[in-house]
């Protein structure tokens, strides 16, 4: 099962990197050169697909009604996790930087993403009960009531039990994402060097700044566990500029 849900997400990032390589192309022509990054900068990490393809898998694997990707896709929207990236230049074209993942903002994206699943799996419940002959009458509260009283708990409760895991951990998100240390940043490329004790990991990405918006794409990590999750561009935008 982890090897499929792997299998499902890296093609459908594969198809976001596609996507998103146009608007790096243009932006790479048409971006105004601004050497100083230093501010608070806020990304929204897209938790959608991820979301949607463990919750299809975990849906076929216990054999539900069929439903597609997509289709889950309209329950689950706008699943982002925050990230804060605070960069500071301490001279030209370097400077220190911490980055972090909001724990409020997680546990909020969790919920909505178990929430908007258990509006599917009521869903898929009434069309299975209507097409056993008991579906009459049976939706909403009705079905919530059905599910309480045969599980002992609610929708939302079961899912997150004995359910899927539709989200990565946070221990997993914040050893991709979190760090500080120090960054240097010259011709569209930003050297990140992040000190854990004694510990340096060096991450390249090529980065481009437009106006209020920082894209940073990894090119090479060194002494960094692999993962399918950081190969997608970050977005950033600036919330407050430092003097």
């Amino acid at each position: 099962m982890r090897n499929r849900i792997k299998n499902t997400v890296c093609t459908l990032l594969f198809i976001t990197l596609s996507v998103t390589t146009v608007l790096l192309i243009y932006l790479h022509f048409f971006a105004s050169e601004e050497r100083n990054l230093s501010g608070e900068w806020i990304a929204g990490l897209d938790m959608t697909e991820q979301a949607s393809a463990r919750a299809l898998v975990w849906l076929e694997d216990i054999e539900a009604v069929s439903i597609s990707l997509e289709e889950l896709e309209t329950y689950m929207r706008n699943l982002t996790i925050e990230v804060n990236m605070t960069l500071e230049q301490t001279a030209p074209s370097e400077g220190t930087f911490q980055c972090h993942i909001l724990p409020e903002s997680y546990e909020e994206c969790s919920q909505a993403a178990y929430e908007a699943l258990a509006r599917a799996f009521h869903a898929l419940l009434t069309e299975r009960l209507y097409m056993a002959g008991y579906g009459d009458g049976m939706e909403g509260e009705k079905v919530e009531a059905l599910v309480t009283e045969t599980f002992g708990m609610s929708t939302v409760s079961y899912l997150r039990t004995c359910g899927p895991a539709l989200l990565p951990s946070l221990e997993e998100l914040q050893a991709q994402y979190e760090g500080s240390g120090t960054y240097e940043a010259a011709d569209g490329i930003m050297t990140r060097m992040v000190h854990e004790g004694e510990a340096v990991t060096t991450i390249k990405e090529s980065y481009i700044r437009k106006d209020e918006t920082l894209i940073l794409t990894e090119e090479r990590a060194e002494s960094a566990q692999e993962s399918f999750f950081r190969h997608s561009p970050m977005i950033y935008t600036l919330q407050s500029q430092s003097p």
